[in-house]
């Protein structure tokens, strides 16, 4: 039995406010709980690997990371960790204009070796840094 004979069924209709409300607190979550950070680093200079010609300059400081880990600077042996890298840093640069760091490392160097070389050169207030490359044999 219809008891509505006159009234037509309304019509189905999508509310968006309540939607538009749940969207806008997820987004509100979401800039809130997002982090930003900085990240610290090293400012170097990268070499190119297609130099021709290398001329030896008396401001370049030769540093080469062993295998084992061992930091030779000018090739003297160094023992220690940073601090002592540092002061043989800072020592071997004195006098000279501008000096340039140049960092030979071993392709099974740890990194961390490379790293605390890098962080040594900063803390002796030498800017510069570079990586020696090899030519590839043709």
């Amino acid at each position: 039995m219809n008891f509505q004979r006159g009234r037509h069924p309304e019509e189905p209709e999508i509310n968006l406010i309540p939607m538009i409300d749940v969207l806008l607190v997820i987004l509100i979550f979401l800039m809130i709980t997002t982090t930003y950070s900085k990240f610290s680093g090293l400012e170097i200079n990268l070499p190119t690997a297609d130099e021709q010609t290398q001329q030896d300059k008396p401001n370049e400081i030769d540093v080469v990371v062993t295998a084992t880990g061992d930091v030779l600077v000018n090739k003297i042996p160094v023992s220690g960790g940073v601090e002592a890298i540092g002061v043989v840093l800072r020592r071997t640069a004195e006098g000279a204009q501008e000096p340039v760091v140049i960092i030979n490392a071993d392709a099974k160097a740890t990194h961390q070796s490379v790293i605390d070389v890098m962080q040594a050169a900063r803390n002796a207030g030498l800017s510069h840094i570079s990586f020696a490359t090899q030519q590839k044999q043709p």
